[in-house]
């Protein structure tokens, strides 16, 4: 049912749009200007409006189409000149020879075209999962709709953590405060109240106002939309202050393998199209046969190869429990060496319950549960499991009803404590009941409550406190302190009346160890994973934790010791050190700068509001489902069980992955390699030219059919048992030794078909071309394993695919469509000699590839001792 006095959007027009400074007008004016009321939109003029004004999205609509996505494949450089060297050769009279090389081309492009397609489409099912929601009154009812369906006119409700998704007018707020940093820059968060601002205000100076791309960090606000989509102040300002997603170690390594191959490339054909003219060969014969050499050398299929792959992989993380925000996270997952975590909920149940409520003789006592139940249940600002475990024991455990709250100073992460303000007569004083930290308490109290009374926080008695304290945490209690403060009456209480209290008593908290743990990060170890506690907790429950769970912890630095520490110092202690504790949540950030500036692949896994920093910081962010709006939008992977066991399988699956990835790569630069350069060179010293531009392309189209297989390839599992680094260095290593082999077997090949067989220029051009197809399909199977090839298994549809094609090869020259081609029958006798030597360059294979792995070993050992000697 509609809102009374709203009407319907037909008679609104784009005129009643709120005009600029919409913050210096009253609500009321903008409800009547909006057709807002207290209750919200409906639902049918809620989609009427998102029809009018659109998504409330920075993005177009219209993503990348089919079309466009199919208009991209033909982008490449290399591409469209062969297709225009294919007009110019129809002008001329090779009208055949056009129409192939364009059908093959044509053919490619379809290939790669239909990869990526189902990959997107795989990728946008995936991101519907984790899409961002918001709360609104919807036909008077609260509702969680995703952001994009947000329109102007919704009322927004706002809570710690959210992420704010539009801009808007504040109706009402509760000790709210909201972080503007993405677009002030401005470190600290800001107060926001109900009310109106100046007209000339800018845009830090609008208090009354929230904007879009900024997160509240605590309290509670009831919002009315103003705008929406590109209307906001972030679209606005987006170009200049959006932050830049920093270039993956693995985008970075394919970028630089383009170079080496473009420059290899450029290199051989101009020489090679410069020695053809030299030789008086034909223009366009030359012209074609260098763009196809182009084309044999370039791994045109590696995008269509990457995305196939990372989107298989993503789907199979989502299967395990791990879904991916960005792509490229998956290459760096497999590459992470070291994890920072909290404790909480990854190396413990993450279920909190209260222990044990204690005065301050170490006696259960009443009184002090009491005053516990008071300050969580009044509370308002940021929920907290401590508070709902304190709410849960205390369940039917006495009356607080008769107390009534007056106000509350919120927590903070530098106080570290949280103050609600009470009273249960009007004629007495107030009373304020301080929970937090038992250091922050302990330092604002000057007195104690003792059975006869209160008595002074003399040093001996402080002592006291401070022993029972670090008993109770070596025990892996989570301890917190309560003090009291009497009040007489005021308008409102802040942060400078937490003074002069009275400690009254302890809170004893327990958050037992995961079961299976310990197993976890055992086996997290044996994959070359370091794990780093950073906590806030204090030092004597991490290190209880620590021992209860067999992690090693070879160093210590808590979060005062690291307020002291240059960067420097920092930087040199930070890979020593297991166990961050006491820490604030802006050191985060240092910590893991750190671990990046010494070379490692660091992994941050964080819920929290003030975990966004260093989930940004981290070469791979990860955060749970569960997590407050800013952390989950900041992490490059969401996790559908906050457990390190789910994570492991993450790891296991990305560095399957990026091993599958590696097999397209290794396969281009070795087979494929090796053949386009010897090509290159018979060209120079062949009366004609080894192979016709047609069938390097079709070579080429062939060779490259069961790589689409390699994405679902089975992958050995040593390949997953450290963290996998893409290597320029080790690439070109790689080409050097596996394309030298090839090329010697292509010389033994044309040692065989011209001096033993004697055969002529189309029966030369058969045989090389099925050898030279041949080679680069068996070459997957010795390539793709570190093993010896036939102890490892292929994928099903690998195995298949290239079994298909490499009888296809075989039986081309025999097909009706050969002589399109200009091939010809070969011989009994020359199949049988180029299966021999295909047979021959296989073993010879295996026996590099042996040599080189065990030499690359002995490179990696000493690589790592010379970090360690670091």
């Amino acid at each position: 049912m509609q809102p009374s006095g709203l009407v319907t959007s037909s008679s609104l027009t784009d005129d009643a749009a709120p005009s600029a400074a919409y913050w210096s007008r009253p609500v009321a004016d903008l409800n009547i200007e909006l057709q807002a009321t207290t209750g919200g939109l409906s639902s049918d003029e809620a989609r009427a409006r998102l029809s009018r004004d659109g998504r409330n999205s920075l993005t177009s609509e219209g993503g990348a189409t089919p079309l466009r996505l199919f208009a991209r494949q033909f982008y490449s450089p290399l591409v469209l000149i062969l297709i225009f060297a294919a007009i110019v050769s129809a002008v001329v009279g090779e009208g055949e020879e056009a129409l192939i090389i364009g059908v093959i081309v044509l053919a490619s492009c379809m290939l790669s075209f239909t990869q990526e397609y189902s990959a997107s489409k795989a990728m946008d099912t995936l991101k519907k999962r984790i899409s961002a929601k918001a709360t609104i009154l919807r036909d008077g009812a609260e509702t969680n709709i995703p952001t994009e369906e947000i329109v102007p006119g919704d009322i927004l409700r706002l809570s710690a953590g959210s992420l704010i998704a539009a801009d808007g007018v504040i109706l009402e707020a509760r000790d709210f405060n909201v972080s503007e940093a993405v677009l002030t820059g401005e470190t600290f968060p800001v107060v926001k109240s109900p009310g109106e601002t100046a007209l000339d205000a800018g845009l830090s100076h609008r208090s009354n106002v929230v904007f879009t791309g900024t997160s509240v960090r605590s309290g509670t606000a009831s919002v009315l939309v103003v705008k929406t989509g590109n209307r906001t102040e972030f679209a606005g300002i987006a170009a200049a202050i959006q932050r830049k997603t920093p270039e993956t170690e693995f985008a970075a390594g394919i970028r630089r393998f383009g170079y080496l191959m473009t420059q290899i490339m450029l290199v051989i054909v101009v020489l090679v199209f410069v020695a053809n003219l030299l030789l008086e060969r034909p223009l366009i014969d030359s012209l074609l046969f260098s763009l196809a050499l182009a084309v044999g050398l370039t791994p045109e299929l590696l995008p269509a190869i990457i995305s196939v792959t990372l989107a298989r992989g993503a789907r199979t993380l989502a299967g395990n429990g791990v879904i991916v925000r960005r792509l490229e996270a998956i290459e760096n997952l497999g590459s992470m060496d070291i994890l920072c975590t909290d404790k909480t909920g990854t190396l413990t149940e993450g279920v909190i319950h209260l222990d044990g409520y204690f005065d301050t003789d170490g006696a259960a006592s009443a009184d002090v549960m009491l005053l516990a139940r008071l300050n969580a249940m009044l509370q308002t600002g940021l929920k907290n499991p401590l508070d709902e475990a304190i709410a849960a024991a205390s369940a039917g455990s006495g009356d607080i009803a008769g107390y009534a709250k007056v106000d509350e100073i919120p927590y903070d992460f530098v106080r570290k404590s949280l103050s609600v303000v009470v009273c249960k007569d009007a004629e007495q004083d107030d009373l304020m009941i301080c929970k937090g930290a038992v250091q922050n308490v302990t330092a604002a109290c000057t007195s104690v409550l003792t059975k006869t009374g209160t008595a002074p926080l003399d040093d001996e008695r402080r002592n006291a406190l401070e022993e029972r304290f670090k008993a109770w945490s070596a025990e892996g209690y989570r301890v917190l302190a309560l003090a009291i403060r009497h009040i007489p009456r005021k308008p409102s209480y802040g942060r400078s009346d937490e003074a002069d209290l009275s400690f009254a008593g302890f809170l004893l908290f327990l958050d037992p160890p995961k079961p299976g743990v310990a197993e976890t990060l055992k086996a997290m170890a044996a994959r070359g994973i370091g794990i780093k506690v950073i906590t806030g907790d204090n030092r004597y429950v991490a290190q209880h934790l620590a021992a209860a769970v067999g992690l090693k912890a070879h160093g210590m630095i808590t979060g005062e010791e690291l307020s002291h520490m240059t960067k420097e110092a920092l930087f040199g202690l930070a890979p020593k050190t297991d166990l961050f504790v006491e820490i604030d949540p802006n050191q985060k950030e240092r910590i893991i700068a750190a671990l990046r500036q010494r070379g490692h692949t660091v992994g941050y896994l964080g819920d929290g509001i003030n975990d966004a920093p260093a989930l940004h910081t981290a070469d791979i962010g990860i955060s749970v489902e569960s997590a407050v709006d800013v952390a989950r939008e900041a992490a490059d992977m969401i996790l559908l069980q906050r457990d390190l066991g789910v994570l492991l399988t993450g790891i296991d699956d990305s560095r399957k992955t990026f091993a599958n990835t590696m097999k397209y790569i290794s396969i281009t630069t070795s087979a494929s390699f090796g053949n386009m350069i010897s090509m290159a060179f018979a060209s120079l010293f062949l009366p004609f030219l080894p192979l016709l531009a047609k069938q390097i392309l079709l070579n080429n189209f062939l060779s490259d059919l069961p790589s689409l297989a390699i994405a679902s390839d089975n992958v050995d599992i040593d390949q997953t048992k450290s963290p996998r680094h893409w290597d320029i260095g080790y690439i070109r290593r790689f080409m050097l030794s596996f394309g030298l082999v090839s090329t010697l077997f292509d010389f033994i090949t044309f040692g065989f078909l011209l001096g033993v067989v004697q055969a002529s220029a189309e029966t030369f051009q058969t045989a090389w071309f099925v050898e030279s197809l041949i080679t680069e399909l068996a070459i997957v199977f010795v390539i793709r394993t570190r093993k010896a090839f036939w102890l490892s298994r292929p994928s099903s549809l690998l195995a298949w695919l290239s079994l298909a094609t490499l009888l296809l090869a075989v039986a081309t020259p025999y097909l009706p469509f050969a002589g399109w081609f200009g091939f010809v029958p070969l011989p009994p006798f020359v199949m049988a000699g180029i299966l021999v030597i295909t047979l021959l360059y296989l073993l010879a294979s295996e026996a590099t590839k042996q040599w080189f792995f065990k030499h690359e070993g002995r490179r990696q050992v000493k690589g790592i001792q010379t970090v360690q000697a670091r």
